[in-house]
């Protein structure tokens, strides 16, 4: 990235790529064998907590809140960079600058929506990076994709909400540092409006009927890194009214105002873990001989390289637009930039590290380097946050009612 931003990015650019050249890159060996000696591979490894504070005295933390009183309060524009060297390691840098998901989103849920009190009590620690969180939503027995079919009901009794429900690839609720969860389910399943009918409620983790019920895999990983996805039950649980997030049927427009960073955050993570790949191929391309010459002489290989560079360069500016746009005109306005970038990049990027994939034959579905477990996690990102076709759906009709 050769253009330069303000002063400030600039400045935190640089100290970040200090950190994680300095801490982040040679802790990631670290973290697998301090895993090892865990009593539970949900416990946090204590070099992650190193990193943690670290970031915190270096002043690299809550980078992606732009509310100035509890973040960095920094544009999604100036975030962008950051977010972008922070995916060249998803699985420690995010966490060390308590800029991970799902976090970040609940954390933007509880500074935009939630009371005083809820701020106090869950929002505070979280900022502080002293517990984790979880938010509640998808759901295996019905299209998740589509947030009206949620099935999880929350019925008022007095001064209680009751929950019932079952939930799936729940992020973070393995960790034993998860102590909320945000659960959205209906509060409102006949009303004539079918995205009011949705709520969202705090529900603390030792909540009686809360029940985590296993740990889901991801293309056969369990991804200790980020606490899990898990699948969760809620047998009437109970929480007080106050646990309610902003209003009644207020559920389905607090999900798509969190939606909304945490696709761009996405996406500038993705361009990251595709320049981390590029570094690799190119590395692997000059250290390898195959049939009497290096790889890096191989056509095909060239070719490899020099897509993915003419691709993440594509998709750079396209994010970085996209930013903007959300800084100047809103996320409302920058719909069909959001929906753009949010097809293009996992598609594209999942192509950069297959490509890298094959050029390390062997080592690279191994444990040996991190390219397995890259494309696993973009791979991902075409589901999660709504999959490419619905975002293709949304956009299209956009595009079409221009000429109707």
């Amino acid at each position: 990235m050769d253009f330069a931003f303000d002063a400030r990015t600039e400045e935190l650019r640089a100290r970040l790529q200090a950190f994680m050249a300095e801490h982040v890159y040679p802790a990631e060996r670290v973290v697998e064998e301090q895993r090892a000696a865990l009593a539970s591979p949900w416990d946090t490894p204590p070099v992650v907590e190193e990193l943690k504070a670290e970031a915190r005295r270096q002043g690299l933390w809550n980078l992606f809140l732009p509310d100035a009183e509890h973040g960095a309060g920094l544009t999604n524009l100036q975030y962008a960079p950051l977010a972008e060297l922070t995916g060249h390691s998803p699985q420690l840098a995010p966490t060390a600058l308590n800029c991970a998901a799902p976090d970040t989103g609940n954390m933007e849920v509880l500074a935009q929506f939630g009371d005083p009190e809820q701020q106090k009590r869950w929002l505070e620690p979280l900022l502080a990076g002293e517990i984790r969180s979880a938010f509640a939503m998808t759901e295996p027995e019905v299209a998740s994709s589509d947030a009206t079919n949620i099935e999880t009901r929350i019925e008022r009794d007095g001064d209680h909400y009751v929950i019932n429900g079952r939930k799936w690839y729940i992020s973070g609720a393995m960790n034993p540092l998860c102590r909320i969860f945000i659960v959205m389910g209906k509060t409102d399943p006949d009303g004539p409006d079918i995205r009011r009918q949705q709520s969202m409620v705090l529900v603390p983790r030792d909540t009686p009927g809360l029940t985590v019920r296993r740990a889901m895999q991801v293309y056969g990983y369990e991804d200790h890194y980020h606490g899990g996805h898990a699948e969760v039950v809620f047998e009437d649980v109970r929480v007080p009214v106050g646990n309610l997030v902003g209003e009644e049927g207020g559920g389905f427009a607090i999900a798509q105002a969190r939606l909304g960073p945490g696709r761009i955050h996405h996406c500038m993570r993705l361009i990251g873990m595709a320049e981390r790949a590029i570094e690799l191929m190119c590395r692997r391309a000059v250290a390898r001989t195959a049939f009497g010459k290096p790889l890096a002489g191989q056509g095909v290989v060239q070719e490899w390289i020099a897509d993915a560079r003419v691709a993440v360069e594509q998709l750079r500016l396209l994010v970085l637009k996209t930013a903007w746009l959300m800084d100047t005109v809103g996320n409302k306005g920058a719909h069909t930039e959001i929906q753009a970038i949010k097809i293009a990049t996992p598609r594209t990027v999942v192509d950069i590290l297959d490509k890298a994939v094959q050029l390390h034959g062997a080592g690279g579905v191994s444990q040996d380097f991190p390219l397995a477990e890259l494309w696993a996690g973009a791979r991902t990102l075409r589901l999660a946050d709504g999959p490419d076709e619905v975002h293709q759906r949304s956009l299209a009709r956009r595009e079409i009612k221009r000429y109707q």
